[in-house]
């Protein structure tokens, strides 16, 4: 792999996560919170759930209790005063129910001079739940959902349904205490009801909206899941404030200025990247190979997140698959692609994503590798391993979608 613009993409990378950890951020937010007569608790649900708590209770100086869901080994300390879980993702399992049952009685009995601080990141749907359905039933409603390539809106009209937790739920078993939720953003446009399956703010989809999405995929639901589907959610909520405090922006903004500090000319394509993995990457080649000629450093940058639908059996994530399905485009050029999701991990593996070059496809082929088999496998990590292109920092404590930047020098 050329070293140098593998330098260049490590340094955008590391930038680009450092500008949204979210310690200043919920420092920030914490300004406006005003303590209440009675206790202050404090429940944070995702992958950047122990950075953000941990950052609260710095800030604050102390809580009253407090519990953290967040993804394996993304706990890194103890946090005074707070009970610290890590459970499944991006399936819930047993320890996502019970993490979140233990939430729930934290916030059982409150009063109205009680708050609540609620922060929230991406993966809280997976991680913060309370299943209205057997737990097993729920784990393959997850999967179908992720195989079929359903976008995080909609995987999440239908997850706030099956649930005592989402769509506003939690806020509600909350009341009468208020609610301060800071949240971090992982879903594109910061539509609040639908990040991590809004569990403190009011629902904005309808039980038809739900229905429809079964359809369009054909799911396999059990009647009891197709009951739930048609019960409606929170619509109202009153004793709830929010914050944003992190997107996808953000990650693309640091990105571009990192980019310009190296010597490219960054130009920014968007933050609202949604669609298959393997065409965005084929796309930002194409890019690449139009302006090879141009006789300077350019940098494409585009923020979102894009889906895989499964056809085999492989190891991988939407960010490898992207870097892996740029190769071929790329092939011959002084330039690269790569990929990254900004929590470290992508899809079910210890990857943060990929990055390829101009002879990558060269690399692959030497090793008797078929870009092509291997995209209709889903097996990106293992391909990307084999030359190199796996791009690995450990889980960061943050989580606001992915970026993909394609580089010519």
């Amino acid at each position: 792999m050329n070293k140098k613009l593998r330098q260049d993409a490590q340094q955008i990378i590391s930038a680009s996560l450092k500008a949204v950890l979210p310690d200043e951020a919920v420092q920030r937010a914490l300004k406006e919170f005003r303590p209440g007569a009675g206790r202050t608790l404090l429940v944070a649900a995702g992958k950047a759930g122990w950075q953000m708590a941990k950052a609260a209770v710095d800030a604050l100086g102390r809580v009253d209790g407090g519990v953290v869901v967040t993804k394996y080994d993304h706990v890194k300390g103890d946090i005074p005063g707070v009970a610290c879980y890590e459970a499944g993702h991006p399936v819930p399992d047993e320890n996502s129910f019970s993490a979140t049952e233990k939430a729930l009685e934290l916030v059982s009995g409150l009063t109205a001079e009680d708050r609540v601080i609620f922060l929230l990141s991406g993966g809280g749907s997976a991680l913060f739940e309370k299943p209205l359905i057997p737990g097993e039933e729920l784990q393959d409603v997850t999967k179908q959902l992720l195989a079929c390539g359903a976008d995080i809106v909609e995987m999440n009209t239908i997850r706030k349904r099956l649930s005592g937790v989402k769509g506003g739920r939690f806020a509600q078993a909350c009341a009468p205490a208020r609610v301060f939720s800071i949240v971090l953003s992982d879903v594109l446009g910061d539509p609040l009801d639908m990040i991590a399956s809004g569990p403190a703010y009011p629902d904005g989809s309808t039980c038809e909206q739900a229905l429809a999405i079964v359809e369009k995929y054909g799911l396999k639901f059990s009647a009891q899941a197709l009951e739930l589907l048609t019960q409606e959610t929170p619509k109202e909520l009153g004793n709830v404030t929010t914050q944003i405090t992190g997107s996808v922006r953000e990650l693309c903004a640091a990105a571009a200025k990192e980019c310009r500090a190296l010597g490219y000319e960054p130009v920014y394509l968007t933050d609202q990247l949604s669609c298959q993995a393997r065409e965005a990457g084929a796309f930002l080649a194409n890019i690449l190979r139009t302006h090879a000629a141009d006789g300077r450093p350019l940098a494409y940058i585009a923020g979102g997140e894009t889906v895989v639908h499964l056809t085999g059996k492989g190891l991988g994530g939407r960010n490898q698959e992207l870097a892996l399905a740029a190769a071929p485009g790329i092939a011959g050029l002084n330039a690269a692609v790569f990929s990254v999701g900004s929590d470290g991990t992508d899809g079910p593996t210890d990857a943060a994503g990929g990055c390829v070059d101009g002879g990558t496809l060269a690399e692959l082929k030497a090793k008797g590798l078929d870009v092509f088999a291997v995209l209709a496998d889903n097996d990106a990590y293992h391909a990307l391993k084999a030359v190199d292109g796996l791009v690995m920092t450990g889980p960061t404590g943050t989580n606001v979608n992915d970026v993909a930047v394609a580089l010519l020098r």
